[in-house]
């Protein structure tokens, strides 16, 4: 699955970081994990930490996949709102997910700092409103995030003109929120599992499993096998083949950075992100090397030759938006790309198995805005489900919650 266009940032940036070969031998693990972007990562690292003899596969370059195209904003924030959660779901299990969401940024931040030069960085968080209507929903969005503890502030147009120079109706500022290097922390977190005895391996693909009530045999496209007690699809957007039941819809969204800006003219943005209300939004961060990210323009393509024909024109697009928040800002586009991305339609990923496979073959579906957040969460709660625990987003993040 051709999952990116263009000229990701990342992979730019740090080139092919580390090659592992690809499996050549029958192999036996606890736990197979089938993908080796940042969200394979992330449930490798969870899982070898806690004692379990872990194996990655990936059929590309490892963290080449959807991982490469990241923007990597790490929010607690869900693309629907807590407001509509809570309608959907209940209140309780709205402010579930959001806490989740804001415990894993903290997470991943102590996950980084064992790490070398990932360019984690915290920030804060604006969401504006796109257009006068929207103010009312934001504020009622405000009033449940701030009874339920988090940090929230409600900004007016004056005091974002004043604070952020541009004008909006209305705007929720959130304390908390980062950024990474999702295509380096991959490398990372895989080449230290490696170092410590876990076995990782590039350009393998699973084509075909077969759960028993023990273990899981799966085969390669070469004929190798893999025995394991339990299976990990964490292969982004490609989980969808391994499915029947179609649980998103892939859609493509469209990326530039900049090249690096003066900090001074950078301002805000240099600690700030921006998100606005309207659907598909623009979104808009700094990197660790003062570019200027920008991101947003998504659509319902998902056939990788229609999707590369729009990228400049998207880059476009997204430049002339941040142009006229930001008419002193230079934003032209260094580089430009797009990427696939999946949407499910309460913004919540799947986690677990699936009726359709039984308990041993596990799914990783950091579907959504948050995919990196969503992974961090999911990483324990597939550890869980390993080990027979339970887990108290296991329903709310799994194939059989409501609706």
């Amino acid at each position: 699955m051709d999952l990116k266009s263009g000229y990701p940032f990342w992979a730019i940036r740090n080139g092919l970081m580390h090659a592992y070969p690809p499996l050549a031998q029958a192999l036996r693990c606890d736990v197979l994990v089938v993908g080796g972007g940042i969200t394979g990562a992330l449930i490798a690292d969870e899982l070898a930490r806690h004692g379990h003899n872990v194996a990655v596969v990936e059929q590309r370059d490892i963290g080449w996949g959807s991982s490469a195209a990241s923007t990597a904003l790490l929010q607690y924030e869900i693309d629907t709102h807590m407001v509509d959660l809570a309608t959907r779901y209940g209140e309780d299990a709205a402010v579930l997910a959001y806490r989740a969401c804001a415990d894993a940024i903290g997470q991943l931040q102590a996950l980084s700092a064992e790490l070398r030069g990932v360019d984690f960085r915290r920030g804060d968080s604006l969401y504006y409103a796109s257009r006068n209507r929207h103010r009312s929903a934001l504020r009622a969005e405000y009033e449940l995030r701030r009874q339920h503890g988090f940090g929230v502030h409600w900004l007016e147009p004056g005091e974002i003109g004043d604070g952020y120079g541009f004008q909006a109706p209305a705007a929720i500022l959130s304390d908390l929120a980062a950024s990474v290097d999702p295509y380096r922390m991959a490398h990372r977190l895989l080449a230290r599992l490696q170092r410590r005895g876990a076995q990782v391996f590039d350009r393998t693909t699973i084509t075909r499993l077969q759960p028993t009530s023990r273990g899981v045999l799966a085969t390669t496209a070469d004929g190798m096998q893999v025995r394991c007690g339990h299976v990990v699809l964490a292969a982004g957007y490609a989980n969808a083949h391994w499915l029947d039941q179609r649980v998103a819809r892939n859609r493509s969204s469209y990326a530039f950075v900049t090249d690096p800006l003066p900090a001074t003219m950078l301002g805000p943005l240099r600690r700030t992100m921006l998100w606005e209300s309207a659907r598909p939004y623009l979104y808009l961060r700094s990197t660790a090397d003062l570019r200027l990210l920008v991101g947003g323009e998504d659509d319902a393509i998902d056939i990788p030759a229609r999707r590369d024909a729009r990228v400049e024109r998207k880059a476009r697009r997204l430049a002339a938006k941040v142009q006229r928040l930001f008419p002193q800002l230079p934003v032209t586009p260094a580089f430009a790309w797009a990427g696939t991305f999946a949407e499910t339609r309460d913004g919540l990923p799947f986690f677990g198995a699936h009726p359709q496979w039984g308990p041993r073959v596990l799914f990783a579906m950091a579907y959504g805005g948050n995919g990196i957040t969503y992974s961090m969460i999911g990483a324990g709660l597939l550890r869980a489900a390993i080990e027979r625990r339970r887990h108290r987003l296991a329903t709310l993040f799994g194939f059989t919650r409501p609706g």
